[in-house]
Protein backbone atom coordinates (compact mmCIF):
# COMPACT_ATOMS: atom_id res chain seq x y z
CA UNK A 1 0.00 0.00 0.00
CA UNK A 2 2.81 1.77 0.74
CA UNK A 3 5.57 3.84 -1.01
CA UNK A 4 8.11 1.53 0.48
CA UNK A 5 10.63 1.16 -2.72
CA UNK A 6 13.38 2.79 -0.90
CA UNK A 7 13.09 0.34 2.39
CA UNK A 8 14.15 -2.72 3.05
CA UNK A 9 10.52 -4.34 3.90
CA UNK A 10 11.16 -7.06 6.70
CA UNK A 11 8.38 -9.79 4.99
CA UNK A 12 10.59 -9.69 1.70
CA UNK A 13 13.67 -10.53 4.25
CA UNK A 14 12.32 -13.19 5.96
CA UNK A 15 11.80 -15.45 3.18
CA UNK A 16 16.07 -15.76 3.37
CA UNK A 17 18.53 -15.94 6.50
CA UNK A 18 18.45 -12.54 8.06
CA UNK A 19 22.07 -11.28 8.47
CA UNK A 20 22.98 -9.81 11.63
CA UNK A 21 25.81 -7.43 13.25
CA UNK A 22 27.27 -7.47 16.56
CA UNK A 23 29.35 -4.28 17.55
CA UNK A 24 29.59 -1.45 19.89
CA UNK A 25 28.32 2.22 19.07
CA UNK A 26 29.23 5.43 20.88
CA UNK A 27 26.61 8.25 20.87
CA UNK A 28 27.45 11.83 20.07
CA UNK A 29 25.81 14.84 21.81
CA UNK A 30 22.61 14.63 23.38
CA UNK A 31 23.59 11.67 25.60
CA UNK A 32 27.19 12.11 26.54
CA UNK A 33 26.76 10.52 30.39
CA UNK A 34 24.22 8.79 32.19
CA UNK A 35 24.03 7.79 36.02
CA UNK A 36 24.60 4.53 37.42
CA UNK A 37 21.17 4.26 38.34
CA UNK A 38 19.79 5.01 34.71
CA UNK A 39 22.54 2.54 32.92
CA UNK A 40 21.76 -0.20 35.98
CA UNK A 41 17.61 0.71 35.00
CA UNK A 42 18.57 -0.10 31.36
CA UNK A 43 20.08 -3.16 32.13
CA UNK A 44 17.65 -4.75 34.63
CA UNK A 45 15.80 -7.62 32.77
CA UNK A 46 13.14 -8.54 35.61
CA UNK A 47 9.33 -7.34 35.36
CA UNK A 48 9.63 -3.94 36.71
CA UNK A 49 12.94 -2.95 34.78
CA UNK A 50 13.60 -1.14 31.74
CA UNK A 51 15.44 -3.91 29.16
CA UNK A 52 12.80 -5.36 27.46
CA UNK A 53 11.18 -2.15 26.69
CA UNK A 54 14.78 -0.81 25.42
CA UNK A 55 14.96 -3.59 23.28
CA UNK A 56 11.56 -3.46 21.91
CA UNK A 57 12.25 0.23 21.31
CA UNK A 58 15.60 0.07 19.95
CA UNK A 59 14.90 -3.08 17.28
CA UNK A 60 11.97 -1.02 15.88
CA UNK A 61 14.70 1.80 14.90
CA UNK A 62 17.21 -0.50 13.70
CA UNK A 63 14.52 -2.00 11.11
CA UNK A 64 13.73 2.16 10.19
CA UNK A 65 11.62 1.48 6.98
CA UNK A 66 10.26 -1.65 7.21
CA UNK A 67 6.58 -2.15 5.78
CA UNK A 68 5.09 -4.63 8.63
CA UNK A 69 2.74 -3.12 11.48
CA UNK A 70 2.71 -5.67 13.51
CA UNK A 71 4.55 -4.54 16.45
CA UNK A 72 5.85 -8.34 16.98
CA UNK A 73 7.26 -8.89 13.48
CA UNK A 74 10.49 -7.72 14.44
CA UNK A 75 10.76 -9.64 17.99
CA UNK A 76 9.99 -12.71 15.74
CA UNK A 77 12.25 -11.91 13.00
CA UNK A 78 15.35 -11.34 15.40
CA UNK A 79 14.81 -13.25 18.38
CA UNK A 80 18.75 -13.11 19.26
CA UNK A 81 18.96 -9.63 19.43
CA UNK A 82 19.87 -7.73 22.38
CA UNK A 83 21.30 -4.10 23.75
CA UNK A 84 23.06 -3.48 26.10
CA UNK A 85 23.94 0.39 27.88
CA UNK A 86 27.39 1.17 29.82
CA UNK A 87 28.68 3.86 31.48
CA UNK A 88 32.37 4.28 30.81
CA UNK A 89 35.43 6.74 31.53
CA UNK A 90 35.07 8.14 28.59
CA UNK A 91 30.95 8.23 28.40
CA UNK A 92 28.60 5.85 27.42
CA UNK A 93 29.09 2.86 25.18
CA UNK A 94 25.76 0.65 23.36
CA UNK A 95 26.74 -3.18 22.71
CA UNK A 96 24.19 -4.38 19.90
CA UNK A 97 24.28 -8.16 19.32
CA UNK A 98 22.49 -9.68 16.24
CA UNK A 99 21.49 -6.46 14.95
CA UNK A 100 19.71 -6.54 11.64
CA UNK A 101 22.17 -5.78 8.93
CA UNK A 102 19.74 -3.62 7.29
CA UNK A 103 20.66 -0.87 9.79
CA UNK A 104 24.54 -1.05 8.40
CA UNK A 105 26.61 -0.46 5.74
CA UNK A 106 29.91 -1.75 5.53
CA UNK A 107 29.71 -3.10 9.38
CA UNK A 108 29.22 0.33 10.53
CA UNK A 109 25.77 1.70 11.45
CA UNK A 110 23.74 4.24 9.51
CA UNK A 111 24.33 7.39 10.90
CA UNK A 112 20.62 8.50 11.36
CA UNK A 113 19.81 5.42 12.64
CA UNK A 114 22.06 5.83 15.35
CA UNK A 115 21.19 9.51 16.09
CA UNK A 116 17.79 8.11 16.34
CA UNK A 117 18.97 4.54 18.81
CA UNK A 118 20.70 7.20 21.17
CA UNK A 119 16.81 8.95 20.98
CA UNK A 120 15.52 5.90 22.44
CA UNK A 121 18.01 5.34 25.36
CA UNK A 122 17.91 8.79 26.33
CA UNK A 123 14.01 8.87 26.46
CA UNK A 124 13.45 5.71 28.54
CA UNK A 125 15.86 6.68 30.79
CA UNK A 126 14.79 10.34 31.24
CA UNK A 127 11.17 9.08 31.85
CA UNK A 128 11.97 6.34 33.91
CA UNK A 129 14.57 8.43 35.94
CA UNK A 130 13.67 12.12 35.80
CA UNK A 131 10.32 12.16 35.44
CA UNK A 132 9.65 9.21 37.73
CA UNK A 133 7.99 6.60 35.10
CA UNK A 134 6.53 4.47 38.24
CA UNK A 135 4.78 7.47 39.56
CA UNK A 136 2.81 9.95 37.10
CA UNK A 137 1.98 13.40 37.51
CA UNK A 138 -1.90 13.89 38.34
CA UNK A 139 -2.25 17.53 38.29
CA UNK A 140 -2.99 18.72 34.82
CA UNK A 141 0.11 21.63 35.33
CA UNK A 142 2.32 19.19 36.37
CA UNK A 143 1.24 16.55 33.45
CA UNK A 144 1.96 19.35 30.79
CA UNK A 145 5.46 20.27 32.93
CA UNK A 146 6.16 16.43 32.29
CA UNK A 147 5.10 17.02 28.58
CA UNK A 148 7.90 20.09 28.70
CA UNK A 149 10.42 18.57 30.05
CA UNK A 150 10.39 15.65 27.54
CA UNK A 151 10.28 17.86 25.21
CA UNK A 152 13.36 19.82 25.81
CA UNK A 153 15.43 17.01 27.21
CA UNK A 154 14.91 16.31 23.44
CA UNK A 155 16.31 19.19 22.38
CA UNK A 156 13.12 19.83 19.59
CA UNK A 157 12.40 23.03 21.49
CA UNK A 158 13.91 25.85 19.38
CA UNK A 159 13.16 29.51 19.86
CA UNK A 160 12.60 31.52 16.29
CA UNK A 161 9.67 32.00 14.42
CA UNK A 162 6.34 29.90 14.25
CA UNK A 163 7.22 27.22 10.96
CA UNK A 164 6.01 23.74 12.50
CA UNK A 165 3.19 22.10 10.86
CA UNK A 166 2.26 18.67 12.35
CA UNK A 167 1.05 16.41 10.14
CA UNK A 168 -1.44 13.28 10.82
CA UNK A 169 -2.70 10.33 8.78
CA UNK A 170 -2.68 6.53 8.04
CA UNK A 171 0.21 4.75 8.25
CA UNK A 172 -1.65 2.32 5.79
CA UNK A 173 -2.91 4.45 2.87
CA UNK A 174 -3.27 4.52 -1.18
CA UNK A 175 -0.32 5.57 -3.74
CA UNK A 176 -2.54 7.84 -4.56
CA UNK A 177 -3.17 9.43 -1.56
CA UNK A 178 1.20 8.94 -0.26
CA UNK A 179 1.73 10.98 -3.66
CA UNK A 180 -0.48 13.73 -2.23
CA UNK A 181 1.43 13.85 1.06
CA UNK A 182 4.45 14.54 -0.35
CA UNK A 183 2.52 17.22 -2.66
CA UNK A 184 1.59 18.87 0.47
CA UNK A 185 5.23 18.79 1.94
CA UNK A 186 6.70 19.53 -1.19
CA UNK A 187 4.61 23.23 -1.08
CA UNK A 188 5.01 23.71 3.19
CA UNK A 189 8.95 23.05 2.04
CA UNK A 190 9.19 25.87 -0.27
CA UNK A 191 7.64 27.96 1.82
CA UNK A 192 10.27 27.13 4.85
CA UNK A 193 8.31 25.10 7.13
CA UNK A 194 9.46 22.14 9.07
CA UNK A 195 7.23 19.03 9.49
CA UNK A 196 6.36 16.94 12.43
CA UNK A 197 4.17 13.67 12.51
CA UNK A 198 3.72 10.62 14.38
CA UNK A 199 7.04 9.41 12.52
CA UNK A 200 6.00 6.39 10.65
CA UNK A 201 5.16 5.32 7.49
CA UNK A 202 2.33 6.49 4.77
CA UNK A 203 1.29 10.04 5.84
CA UNK A 204 3.74 10.27 8.48
CA UNK A 205 6.32 9.99 5.71
CA UNK A 206 4.98 11.74 2.74
CA UNK A 207 5.41 15.08 4.06
CA UNK A 208 9.08 14.58 5.24
CA UNK A 209 9.81 13.23 2.06
CA UNK A 210 8.18 16.37 -0.20
CA UNK A 211 9.61 18.63 2.27
CA UNK A 212 13.17 17.30 2.22
CA UNK A 213 13.21 18.09 -1.96
CA UNK A 214 11.96 21.09 -1.32
CA UNK A 215 14.32 22.32 1.62
CA UNK A 216 17.21 21.23 -0.69
CA UNK A 217 15.98 23.82 -3.42
CA UNK A 218 15.24 26.73 -0.84
CA UNK A 219 19.03 25.43 0.33
CA UNK A 220 17.75 24.81 3.89
CA UNK A 221 20.48 23.15 5.77
CA UNK A 222 18.76 23.00 9.15
CA UNK A 223 15.21 21.55 8.79
CA UNK A 224 13.55 19.61 11.30
CA UNK A 225 11.85 16.30 10.82
CA UNK A 226 10.49 15.53 14.00
CA UNK A 227 8.56 11.82 14.58
CA UNK A 228 6.91 12.08 18.20
CA UNK A 229 5.71 8.47 19.38
CA UNK A 230 5.58 6.23 22.59
CA UNK A 231 6.82 2.70 23.80
CA UNK A 232 3.22 1.08 22.41
CA UNK A 233 3.55 2.01 19.00
CA UNK A 234 6.49 2.15 17.96
CA UNK A 235 7.21 -1.09 16.89
CA UNK A 236 4.43 -1.27 14.86
CA UNK A 237 5.13 2.22 13.33
CA UNK A 238 8.78 1.97 12.80
CA UNK A 239 10.53 5.19 12.34
CA UNK A 240 10.54 6.15 8.84
CA UNK A 241 14.17 6.83 7.62
CA UNK A 242 13.69 10.81 7.12
CA UNK A 243 12.86 11.74 10.65
CA UNK A 244 16.15 13.64 12.34
CA UNK A 245 14.64 13.84 15.72
CA UNK A 246 13.03 11.45 17.43
CA UNK A 247 10.62 11.80 20.61
CA UNK A 248 9.54 8.78 22.57
CA UNK A 249 6.19 10.04 24.91
CA UNK A 250 5.58 7.76 27.69
CA UNK A 251 1.90 7.30 26.97
CA UNK A 252 -0.01 8.08 24.03
CA UNK A 253 -2.16 11.13 25.87
CA UNK A 254 1.09 13.00 26.46
CA UNK A 255 2.23 12.01 22.64
CA UNK A 256 -0.80 13.83 21.67
CA UNK A 257 -0.51 16.44 24.10
CA UNK A 258 3.37 17.18 22.66
CA UNK A 259 2.21 17.69 19.19
CA UNK A 260 -0.86 20.12 20.20
CA UNK A 261 1.70 21.83 22.22
CA UNK A 262 4.51 22.13 19.69
CA UNK A 263 2.32 22.68 16.52
CA UNK A 264 2.00 26.10 15.24
CA UNK A 265 -0.46 24.64 12.46
CA UNK A 266 -2.29 21.24 11.87
CA UNK A 267 -2.50 18.82 8.58
CA UNK A 268 -4.81 16.03 8.12
CA UNK A 269 -4.73 13.62 5.86
CA UNK A 270 -6.93 10.38 4.92
CA UNK A 271 -6.19 7.47 7.75
CA UNK A 272 -8.38 4.78 10.43
CA UNK A 273 -9.03 5.13 13.61
CA UNK A 274 -5.60 6.63 14.65
CA UNK A 275 -6.13 9.62 12.64
CA UNK A 276 -9.66 9.65 13.99
CA UNK A 277 -8.21 9.72 17.86
CA UNK A 278 -5.77 12.29 16.77
CA UNK A 279 -9.06 14.46 15.45
CA UNK A 280 -11.05 14.21 17.90
CA UNK A 281 -8.47 14.96 20.49
CA UNK A 282 -7.74 18.13 19.17
CA UNK A 283 -11.36 19.22 18.94
CA UNK A 284 -12.37 18.03 21.91
CA UNK A 285 -9.72 20.69 23.29
CA UNK A 286 -10.53 23.22 20.82
CA UNK A 287 -14.32 23.23 22.08
CA UNK A 288 -13.30 24.27 25.28
CA UNK A 289 -14.29 27.77 26.29
CA UNK A 290 -10.79 28.40 27.57
CA UNK A 291 -9.38 27.65 24.11
CA UNK A 292 -11.63 29.62 21.93
CA UNK A 293 -10.09 32.66 21.40
CA UNK A 294 -6.97 30.87 20.53
CA UNK A 295 -5.61 30.69 16.82
CA UNK A 296 -5.24 26.91 15.79
CA UNK A 297 -5.01 26.86 12.03
CA UNK A 298 -6.40 22.90 11.10
CA UNK A 299 -6.68 21.64 8.00
CA UNK A 300 -8.04 18.35 6.08
CA UNK A 301 -6.75 17.54 2.87
CA UNK A 302 -5.97 14.68 0.52
CA UNK A 303 -6.54 13.89 -3.20
CA UNK A 304 -9.29 14.01 -5.17
CA UNK A 305 -10.37 10.13 -4.19
CA UNK A 306 -10.31 11.21 -0.96
CA UNK A 307 -13.26 13.42 -1.04
CA UNK A 308 -15.74 11.01 0.29
CA UNK A 309 -13.46 9.82 3.28
CA UNK A 310 -13.42 13.63 4.37
CA UNK A 311 -17.24 14.10 3.82
CA UNK A 312 -18.29 11.25 5.88
CA UNK A 313 -15.56 12.07 8.74
CA UNK A 314 -17.15 15.86 8.58
CA UNK A 315 -20.47 14.04 8.75
CA UNK A 316 -19.47 12.00 11.99
CA UNK A 317 -18.20 15.31 13.72
CA UNK A 318 -20.86 17.25 12.99
CA UNK A 319 -23.18 14.60 14.29
CA UNK A 320 -21.73 13.89 17.41
CA UNK A 321 -20.07 16.91 18.28
CA UNK A 322 -22.36 19.86 16.17
CA UNK A 323 -21.45 22.39 13.47
CA UNK A 324 -19.14 24.04 16.40
CA UNK A 325 -16.80 21.12 15.85
CA UNK A 326 -16.95 21.59 12.27
CA UNK A 327 -16.25 25.31 12.25
CA UNK A 328 -12.95 24.50 14.07
CA UNK A 329 -11.11 22.97 10.41
CA UNK A 330 -11.38 23.44 6.97
CA UNK A 331 -11.59 21.01 3.92
CA UNK A 332 -9.39 21.29 0.81
CA UNK A 333 -9.30 18.15 -1.55
CA UNK A 334 -6.43 18.05 -4.26
CA UNK A 335 -4.92 21.56 -4.36
CA UNK A 336 -1.55 20.98 -2.20
CA UNK A 337 -0.37 24.63 -3.43
CA UNK A 338 -3.68 26.05 -1.53
CA UNK A 339 -2.97 24.14 1.62
CA UNK A 340 0.06 25.36 2.25
CA UNK A 341 -0.68 28.91 1.60
CA UNK A 342 -3.59 28.60 3.85
CA UNK A 343 -1.50 27.15 6.46
CA UNK A 344 1.37 29.95 5.88
CA UNK A 345 -1.42 32.04 6.08
CA UNK A 346 -2.87 30.37 9.50
CA UNK A 347 0.85 30.33 11.06
CA UNK A 348 1.48 34.23 10.69
CA UNK A 349 -1.36 34.75 12.59
CA UNK A 350 -0.32 32.72 15.49
CA UNK A 351 2.57 34.60 15.24
CA UNK A 352 0.90 37.81 15.64
CA UNK A 353 -1.38 36.37 18.61
CA UNK A 354 1.50 34.77 20.84
CA UNK A 355 3.13 38.25 20.45
CA UNK A 356 0.47 40.05 21.63
CA UNK A 357 0.00 37.42 24.45
CA UNK A 358 3.62 37.05 24.99
CA UNK A 359 3.40 33.43 24.90
CA UNK A 360 6.10 31.41 23.63
CA UNK A 361 6.80 30.07 19.80
CA UNK A 362 8.51 26.76 20.85
CA UNK A 363 5.45 25.86 23.23
CA UNK A 364 1.61 26.34 23.35
CA UNK A 365 1.52 27.28 27.22
CA UNK A 366 -1.99 29.56 26.78
CA UNK A 367 -3.54 26.09 25.21
CA UNK A 368 -5.75 24.67 28.13
CA UNK A 369 -5.67 20.87 27.81
CA UNK A 370 -8.02 19.13 30.74
CA UNK A 371 -7.51 16.52 32.48
CA UNK A 372 -9.82 14.37 30.75
CA UNK A 373 -7.40 14.47 27.74
CA UNK A 374 -4.51 14.17 29.59
CA UNK A 375 -5.07 10.64 32.11
CA UNK A 376 -3.64 7.48 30.35
CA UNK A 377 -6.06 5.19 29.16
CA UNK A 378 -5.27 1.78 29.16
CA UNK A 379 -8.45 0.01 27.57
CA UNK A 380 -9.57 -3.08 28.94
CA UNK A 381 -12.92 -5.08 27.81
CA UNK A 382 -14.97 -3.18 30.99
CA UNK A 383 -13.56 0.44 30.15
CA UNK A 384 -14.39 0.19 26.20
CA UNK A 385 -18.28 -1.16 27.20
CA UNK A 386 -18.48 1.71 29.81
CA UNK A 387 -17.79 4.68 27.60
CA UNK A 388 -20.59 7.11 27.76
CA UNK A 389 -21.23 7.91 23.69
CA UNK A 390 -24.65 9.39 24.16
CA UNK A 391 -26.19 12.65 23.17
CA UNK A 392 -26.83 15.55 25.89
CA UNK A 393 -23.22 15.80 27.11
CA UNK A 394 -21.19 18.73 26.66
CA UNK A 395 -19.10 18.39 23.61
CA UNK A 396 -15.20 18.40 24.81
CA UNK A 397 -16.60 15.64 27.40
CA UNK A 398 -18.20 13.91 24.43
CA UNK A 399 -15.16 14.35 22.39
CA UNK A 400 -13.05 12.79 25.17
CA UNK A 401 -14.84 9.41 25.47
CA UNK A 402 -14.66 9.29 21.41
CA UNK A 403 -11.18 9.92 21.71
CA UNK A 404 -10.96 7.13 23.66
CA UNK A 405 -13.20 4.74 21.75
CA UNK A 406 -10.93 5.06 18.79
CA UNK A 407 -7.98 4.68 20.74
CA UNK A 408 -9.05 1.42 22.34
CA UNK A 409 -9.77 0.08 18.27
CA UNK A 410 -5.69 1.37 17.81
CA UNK A 411 -4.27 -0.79 20.57
CA UNK A 412 -6.36 -3.78 19.81
CA UNK A 413 -5.03 -3.40 16.33
CA UNK A 414 -1.65 -2.62 16.58
CA UNK A 415 -0.59 -2.44 20.68
CA UNK A 416 0.80 -5.91 22.17
CA UNK A 417 -1.04 -5.40 25.39
CA UNK A 418 -4.30 -4.64 23.52
CA UNK A 419 -3.69 -7.60 20.68
CA UNK A 420 -3.28 -9.85 23.81
CA UNK A 421 -6.73 -8.96 25.41
CA UNK A 422 -8.36 -9.15 22.29
CA UNK A 423 -7.04 -12.71 21.57
CA UNK A 424 -8.02 -13.64 25.33
CA UNK A 425 -11.34 -11.99 25.65
CA UNK A 426 -12.54 -11.32 21.80
CA UNK A 427 -13.66 -8.28 20.69
CA UNK A 428 -14.12 -4.96 22.73
CA UNK A 429 -17.61 -3.70 22.74
CA UNK A 430 -18.49 -0.16 22.27
CA UNK A 431 -22.19 1.00 23.57
CA UNK A 432 -23.88 3.94 23.06
CA UNK A 433 -26.97 5.94 21.75
CA UNK A 434 -28.65 4.07 18.14
CA UNK A 435 -27.53 7.14 15.97
CA UNK A 436 -23.69 7.45 17.46
CA UNK A 437 -22.98 3.98 16.81
CA UNK A 438 -24.32 3.68 13.33
CA UNK A 439 -22.32 6.24 12.37
CA UNK A 440 -19.37 4.87 14.08
CA UNK A 441 -20.12 1.32 12.55
CA UNK A 442 -20.35 2.68 8.90
CA UNK A 443 -17.17 4.97 9.83
CA UNK A 444 -15.31 1.94 10.77
CA UNK A 445 -16.64 -0.21 8.51
CA UNK A 446 -15.41 2.09 5.26
CA UNK A 447 -12.13 2.05 7.06
CA UNK A 448 -11.74 -1.78 6.75
CA UNK A 449 -13.21 -1.72 3.38
CA UNK A 450 -10.44 1.29 2.19
CA UNK A 451 -7.97 -0.76 3.98
CA UNK A 452 -6.92 1.78 6.44
CA UNK A 453 -6.68 -0.71 9.09
CA UNK A 454 -4.03 -2.56 8.11
CA UNK A 455 -1.24 -2.77 5.66
CA UNK A 456 -1.09 -6.24 4.66
CA UNK A 457 -3.21 -9.35 5.22
CA UNK A 458 -6.99 -9.77 6.03
CA UNK A 459 -8.34 -7.24 8.87
CA UNK A 460 -9.65 -8.82 12.27
CA UNK A 461 -12.09 -6.50 13.74
CA UNK A 462 -11.19 -5.87 17.25
CA UNK A 463 -14.39 -3.99 18.49
CA UNK A 464 -18.17 -4.91 18.49
CA UNK A 465 -20.66 -1.95 18.07
CA UNK A 466 -23.90 -2.21 20.18
CA UNK A 467 -26.25 0.37 19.95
Amino acid sequence: MNDNNDSPNLAAAAASTLPTVSTHIYPRGGLDVLSREEVARLRDASSGGLHDLLRRCALAVLTSGSASDDPRAAQELYPDFDIQVRQQDRGVRIELSNAPAMAFVDGQIIAGVAELLFAVVRDIAFTAIDLNGDCQPEASADITDAVFRLLRNARVLQPGDPNLVVCWGGHSIGQEEYKYTKQVGYELGLRGLDICTGCGPGAMKGPMKGATIAHAKQRRRRSRYIGITEPGIIAAESPNPIVNHLVIMPDIEKRLEAFVRMAHGIIVFPGGVGTCEEILYLLGILLREENAHLRFPLILTGPTGAAPYFEQIDKFIRLTLGDAAASLYEIIVADPAQVAKRMEAGIRKVKEQRIAQQDSFFFNWGLHVPLAFQQPFSPTHELMAGLDLHHGRKPHELAADLRRAFSGIVAGNVKEDGMRRIEAHGPFEIHGDADIMQALDALLRAFVQQRRMKIAGDYKPCYRVVA
